[in-house]
């Protein structure tokens, strides 16, 4: 048994009731609605539960090798808005630690202590 992932090579319960060719339809028809479908909507309609399918979806990535975790473009995708958000932070600092000494004295703003 493997301990990152205790479920590789440990078969556990008994086989599905459900032929390989069956499963794999009810995936392609998950996948082909591109997120605009719900697990339990494409599982209600081939016959099976939500969870059921989520399943089915998780262990076909799984033996196509993809990872759930994070995509490689997720990743770029979230380091590139951590980027654009660092830097609007840094702009704004800057702009409140300009303007702010001014408009303190001018208003007769006081900071809550």
């Amino acid at each position: 048994m493997d301990l990152a992932d205790p479920r590789k090579g440990v078969l556990v319960g008994r086989r599905s009731p459900y032929p390989a060719e069956f499963r794999n339809d009810a995936v392609a028809l998950y996948r082909a609605a591109s997120g605009k479908r719900t697990y339990a909507a494409v599982a209600t309609d081939v016959g099976v539960t939500g969870e059921t399918l989520r399943s089915w979806v998780r262990q076909a990535d799984e033996q196509a090798g993809r990872d759930h975790s994070r995509s490689k473009q997720n990743t770029e995708s979230q380091s590139d808005e951590l980027a654009r958000l660092r830097a609007e932070n840094g702009r704004l600092r800057k702009a409140e630690r300009s303007g702010s000494s001014s408009e303190r004295s001018c208003a007769g703003w006081q900071p809550i202590s």
